[in-house]
């Protein structure tokens, strides 16, 4: 949340600035005494493309339109002012905005867009020193030029450098999530095998049963029943994720389940800490076998966290809470993000991606964030319990 909050502040700074430069553009045309209207133009489909927000953009304005498009009116502008011999300025405003464009069509344009786009733009802003000068030719016109291309390539390499990170971010979540799924694939194969072996064991007492007590079969027709559907239901909420499994073997772990979780708190506490399980009486001890290792799983990996992130806290709450349909699963903690742990023991952060893709799977919510106040950390998962 706070760094939500510093990222809208310095987009604020960042729009407010823009349009301070754009009005400083019209300014300067106005005291040299030209007609204001082209430039206003020019920047206005500039400030368009570039303050649109995400969010109302429209399909069919793509990151290749939005930056090629600003570009290409202001080579048109450039190119009118030379050939009818006007002398017309140029200010930061449309400079800045052919920046932030350059910086769009690198990072978010597909690769081979991306280097037209980019190349529309750079040229754009390189080519607006022409408008004033005439030409190229001159000292003064190569002085802005270089001082351009200077711009031009530390823009571009920022750009670049967060592309190549938005990939392999994009390379690891894709990796973990397919680990996860990998997870589920051994849960779901210990789960049904358990309750094929339970049928396999019942149908053998029937067989023995057909003979010496026939009467008594029901219940244990009922039990091949419920194992059955127990089986065939956990199968349909988990197996749908399992794709791009590659064959071979698949590395065996023990799983947890709620009961596990008194052994899992109890054994966490460091030196100064408490840790507290609360559960509620209303908590079944039957609830299907994924949805307790999925649970067991988040509060792991909440603990972890606070190990990793939060070594200070003191208190460390797990609850658990059922309503009859659903599972609520919080862990709370009252540290403020001490740590005596080594920056490369922090984790990558990609824990509670492989925890959401579990919890989604299931049906299920998983949120994280600060906790009401701003001290300590809330990590909270509703799992449905049909």
């Amino acid at each position: 949340m706070r760094s939500a909050s510093a990222r809208g502040c310095a987009r604020g700074i960042g729009v407010g600035a823009l349009l301070a430069a754009s009005v400083l553009d019209l300014q300067i045309t106005l005291d040299v005494g030209y007609d204001v209207w082209p430039p206003a133009a020019v920047l206005a489909v500039g400030l368009a493309a570039v303050l649109w927000p995400a969010g109302r953009r429209p399909d069919w304005l793509t990151p290749q339109l939005r930056t090629a498009v600003p570009a290409g009116v202001s080579l048109l502008y450039t190119a009118a002012s030379i050939a009818q011999h006007r002398h017309t300025p140029f200010g930061p405003g449309e400079l800045a905005i052919l920046l932030s464009l350059l910086f769009v069509a690198v990072r978010h344009c597909p690769p081979r867009r991306a280097v037209l786009c980019g190349a529309l733009d750079a040229g754009a802003l390189l080519a607006s020193p022409a408008r004033y000068f005439g030409s190229l030719s001159s000292d003064e016109a190569q002085g802005y030029v270089l001082v351009g291309l200077i711009l031009v390539g530390i823009v571009a390499a920022l750009a670049a450098s967060l592309r190549a990170q938005d990939y392999r971010r994009t390379v690891a979540v894709a990796d973990i999530r397919r680990e996860e799924r990998l997870a589920i694939a051994a849960d779901l194969h210990d789960f049904v095998a358990h309750h094929v072996t339970g049928i396999l064991v019942q149908t053998q007492m029937a067989r023995m049963m057909t003979a010496t007590a026939p009467q008594d079969l029901d219940p244990v027709l009922a039990g091949i029943e419920h194992a059955a559907t127990e089986a065939l239901a956990s199968m349909r909420r988990t197996v749908g994720v399992l794709r791009d499994t590659p064959t071979g073997a698949v590395d065996r772990r023990p799983v947890g389940d709620l009961a596990a979780l008194t052994g899992l708190t109890e054994g966490f506490a460091g030196p100064a800490q408490k840790v507290v399980l609360r559960r509620d009486r209303a908590v079944p001890d039957d609830l299907p076998h994924e949805v307790q290792a999925a649970a067991f799983r988040v509060v792991q990996e909440a603990l972890t966290n606070v190990r990793r992130h939060a070594a200070d806290a003191t208190e460390i709450a797990v609850v658990l809470r059922h309503d009859g349909h659903r599972l609520e699963v919080t862990v709370t903690d009252d540290g403020r993000g001490g740590t005596l742990l080594p920056a490369a023991a922090h984790g990558g952060g990609f824990g509670l991606v492989g925890l959401s893709e579990r919890v989604t799977a299931l049906g299920g919510r998983l949120d994280a964030g600060p906790r009401a106040g701003g001290q300590g950390w809330e990590v909270r998962a509703v799992f449905p319990t049909p």
